[in-house]
């Protein structure tokens, strides 16, 4: 489900990996893919499977920012609109969901595929998420956090793992998990959890610019195309709340307090995002510098990072800490 950069990333690594799963005895069978406007799935999904051909198609499709329904003949698949593609899911998971072990992986950003995921995990279905807004129920159309929706899917713990929400692939939900099931009780959280500002703050450090380390992390791909949707610490708040809810935190993003390194007068609704990199974060540069310098004068460092402690401290934004500290001693778009 979603087949923008990570939903690629993901199909071509598994055709590329075809040689090492042989060696395990494993076959990974895709038997169908979707964006948001279509879905194209093997025409007979009990023994079939869209070939790493068609994989390759597809990703080579939505690479040029086509839909799904631009596919062509490509032999024993299926392609579905829109209207008809969320009732064929249904019928998918419905006949393969508890014979086969189907999964479904959520690679979009859209809080839309939560309804779904709710219901094929009732069907027997595994659920996979590199989708954080499953993994902290917030639904962007309704405007609320679905806490209802959240407790539903996480009673199936055996058939859910969101690991790539939290950590870049650090096992940081599993090991959370562990420790919660040995009855160890965890009392504080405290992480660099944004790649991308991980990096702005150890350039930062440096004596670089906030201006030029922004325009360059975006020139390298690390940041959103608006780096606001960054900047403005909400990734960090949305894996924060992911984690707090693990603890048992019946949190919604709006109680975690979240540090923004621009002011609102920058946000997306008063400046657009050439402005804002062509005129607006310049004047942010000396307040950050200023900090750095004045961390650097006692030994530390600045970090943006995630504080999860006690029964009500939640909250994400840049902190001094000592150079030599796990924290203090990152360097670029390392997580830890």
């Amino acid at each position: 489900m979603g087949c923008g950069g990570v939903g690629r990333q993901l199909l071509q690594h598994i055709v590329s990996c075809r040689s090492l799963h042989a060696q395990q005895g494993v076959h990974l069978r895709v038997i169908g893919v979707c964006d948001s406007k279509s879905l194209v799935f093997a025409s007979d999904v009990i023994t079939r499977e869209l070939n790493d051909q068609t994989l390759y198609e597809v990703c080579r499709v939505k690479s040029n920012g086509s839909s799904l329904s631009a596919l062509g003949d490509l032999g024993e698949c299926i392609v579905h609109g829109n209207s008809e593609s969320k009732r064929k899911v249904m019928d998918i998971a419905a006949l393969l969901g508890k014979a086969t072990g189907l999964a479904f992986v959520d690679c979009s950003a859209s809080s839309e595929t939560i309804g779904v995921l709710n219901q094929v995990v009732d069907m027997g279905c595994c659920v996979v998420l590199a989708n954080k807004k499953p993994s902290y129920f917030y639904n962007d159309i309704k405007d609320t956090f679905l806490l209802e929706d959240y407790d539903k899917l996480v009673s199936y713990p055996r058939r859910i793992r969101h690991e790539s929400t939290v950590g870049a692939g650090l096992p940081v939900i599993a090991s959370l998990n562990r420790l919660l099931s040995s009855g160890d009780p965890v009392h504080r959280i405290i992480g660099s959890l944004s790649g991308t500002l991980g990096y702005v703050m150890s350039e930062v450090e440096d004596g670089k610019p906030l201006s030029e380390v922004v325009k360059a992390a975006k020139n390298l791909g690390f940041t959103e195309p608006d780096p606001r949707d960054d900047l403005s610490g909400m990734d960090v708040a949305r894996k924060a709340l992911i984690l707090a809810r693990l603890l048992g935190r019946r949190i919604n993003l709006d109680n975690i307090k979240i540090e923004s390194l621009y002011p609102d007068e920058m946000g997306p609704d008063a400046m657009s995002v050439e402005e804002f990199l062509a005129s607006g974060i310049v004047s942010l540069d000396n307040d950050v510098q200023e900090r750095v310098k004045k961390a650097l004068l006692n030994g530390n460092v600045l970090r943006y990072v995630c504080v999860i402690e006690g029964s009500s401290r939640c909250e994400v934004g840049i902190q001094e800490l000592p150079k030599d500290s796990p924290l203090g001693r990152l360097r670029g778009s390392d997580n830890v």
